[in-house]
């Protein structure tokens, strides 16, 4: 997942470190409130843990004060991240002292790292809880209530939570992502994910088809699967990938591309998306379902990380630059309309001018509609953080950043501007932010459009004609 993690448009604020605030009534009993940080699996597992607890007689609630529990789904992705996760933690400290009684928790990515500082030494929490450990929540939530500090943080061999159905808070109720495979094996030098999320495996391809008909019985219109690498999905009777492979026996196994037309075939009404891939696993027989099926949307999230084929190799990304031309190359045959967005890491260790360069000169060639850029941030525990040295300079990493921005802004407002005139099927996701007479959905590039709301409402799919852009947004009107 990008440097991090995942990455459908809806991601970019998540991205940026936004609080998800989560709000569901069930009945009569305690009060749930949960905060999201970081990736869409973050929020996804959010939506797990509301199930849990919820079975258990909590109702959620958006207002923080009124509280029984507090949760906050961290990231460890970036240090920015868990800096603003603590500034939380010392909020609702702060506010334990009107409610004593309340019980404070971290879950998610932070906690394995973090856990001793968090409980013992700077007191901040009550309970710590690891992304495979959320069945025992109850368990940690009475530990905690007799006064108790209450700690899980197991990874797991076959966790993948597919018997819960989660509680959808906090979106738009048109979109919906759904988890298909849990931990990561891909072992890139500046990733904390396979060290917080535990190893790959694919979740049951029938659990995953009957959450998304239910979903679209329930009027969602889109599905995100997710994932740390998509690509790499596969089912064989459950079991770690490699333990699938190593049996020999793959008869009956299903890729993630027979995955995503099992789910296409659901109904054509139920879009399909999916966040995200990795370069050496991009595989053709994705593009061409792509290709056949209307309903799975023209858009791919590759994350690139850098053009330099040296700092690849630093970052143990198990391609080069010449390879992720070549997939950019069979996208754009087999999909030509396909939307393409990516991630780019700044500074990494080592980085020079020439890789930096390197770098442009990729973003300029790929041409882009849409990127993540975030200066490289050292994790704790990483390879890179034990045998390399985070030598870039801040004002560095800062500069080419911005560079990096910069190119990317051109290269979205030329994307943008070559759409006037066309027309898209666009699903309609709620009013505009700037409007209340306009309303705002995607289309299948997975490109914001905005247009004149008229008698349409969220959830209607609607052919919209292009007639004006921004570098971000694609303006225009309904076709008649």
């Amino acid at each position: 997942m990008r440097s991090e993690e995942i990455s459908v448009k809806d991601i970019d604020e998540t991205r940026q470190g936004e609080a998800l605030e989560m709000t569901t009534k069930t009945g009569n009993g305690r009060k749930l409130y949960i905060e999201s940080y970081g990736c869409a699996m973050n929020f996804s597992d959010s939506e797990i843990v509301a199930s849990v607890l919820i079975d258990e007689g909590f109702e959620t609630t958006k207002v923080m004060e009124e509280a029984d529990v507090i949760l906050v789904n961290t990231c460890a992705i970036r240090d920015n991240a868990e800096v603003r996760v603590r500034g939380r933690l010392n909020i609702f400290r702060k506010a334990k002292r009107n409610k004593p009684d309340t019980i404070i928790g971290v879950m998610g990515c932070m906690a394995e790292r973090l856990k001793t500082k968090l409980l013992e030494e700077e007191k901040l929490v009550d309970i710590v809880v690891g992304p495979d450990s959320y069945r025992d929540l109850p368990n940690l939530v009475r530990v905690a209530e007799s006064g108790q500090k209450a700690v899980n943080v197991l990874l797991s061999r076959d966790e993948t939570y597919a018997d819960i159905n989660p509680v959808r808070l906090g979106g738009n109720g048109v979109s919906a992502f759904v988890s298909i495979t849990r931990g990561c094996d891909n072992m890139c030098s500046f990733c904390v994910v396979p060290f917080t999320r535990g190893r790959e495996r694919s979740r049951d391809p029938e659990s995953i088809v009957s959450e998304c008909t239910q979903l679209f019985a329930n009027g969602y219109k889109e599905v995100t699967l997710l994932g740390q690498n998509v690509d790499s999905y596969l089912w064989g009777g459950g079991g770690l990938k490699k333990d699938i492979i190593a049996r020999g026996d793959l008869t009956g196994t299903v890729s993630f591309a027979e995955l995503m037309i099992m789910v296409a075939k659901i109904t054509p009404e139920l879009r399909v998306r999916f966040s995200t891939s990795h370069p050496k696993d991009m595989h053709d027989d994705v593009m061409y379902a792509m290709a056949e099926y209307e309903n799975i949307c023209s858009y791919i999230h590759l994350p690139v990380q850098s053009g330099s084929t040296r700092l690849l190799g630093l970052m143990n990304r198990g391609y080069s630059r010449e390879w992720y031309f070549e997939r950019m190359a069979k996208i754009k045959e087999i999909v030509p309309d396909c939307g393409l967005s990516t991630d780019i890491i700044t500074g990494f260790c080592t980085e020079t001018e020439e890789d930096h360069q390197d770098t442009l000169s990729l973003m300029e060639q790929v041409g882009y509609d849409f990127a993540y850029m975030f200066k490289y941030s050292e994790r704790p525990g990483t390879a890179a953080a034990k045998k390399m040295e985070d030598d870039i300079p801040e004002e560095i990493k800062q500069r080419r950043l911005a560079e990096v921005i910069e190119i990317q802004s051109k290269s979205s407002h030329i994307s943008n501007k070559k759409d006037l005139g066309k027309t898209f099927r666009v699903l309609v996701e709620g009013t505009s932010k700037k409007s209340d007479e306009m309303l705002q959905g995607r289309n299948p590039q997975n490109k914001v459009v905005v247009f004149p709301k008229e008698n349409y409402k969220k959830g209607d799919y609607v052919d919209v004609v292009v007639n004006e852009c921004t570098s971000a947004t694609l303006i225009g009107i309904a076709a008649k």
